[in-house]
């Protein structure tokens, strides 16, 4: 079986509200589940695939800021 993970991740919260994807997120990070993990790996790639150069600045700022703590 031929599944691409990332096409069905993307297929699944497509037509997903701003609020639905905001409770997928926050379901997944505290769930602290190791199968959540691919699903929020994509969610952050559209992310980054969509932000300005500032914006990738400053998600880059909040990651190191929040792996030093």
């Amino acid at each position: 079986m031929n599944l691409n993970l990332r096409k069905a991740i993307i297929h699944n919260v497509s037509d997903n509200t701003q609020e639905q994807l905001k409770d997928t997120i926050v379901d997944a990070i505290q769930s602290g589940e190791e199968k959540m993990l691919p699903g929020l790996g994509v969610l952050f790639e559209i992310i980054w695939q969509n932000s300005s150069e500032q914006e990738k600045k400053e998600m880059l700022n909040n990651l190191e800021s929040g792996l030093k703590q």
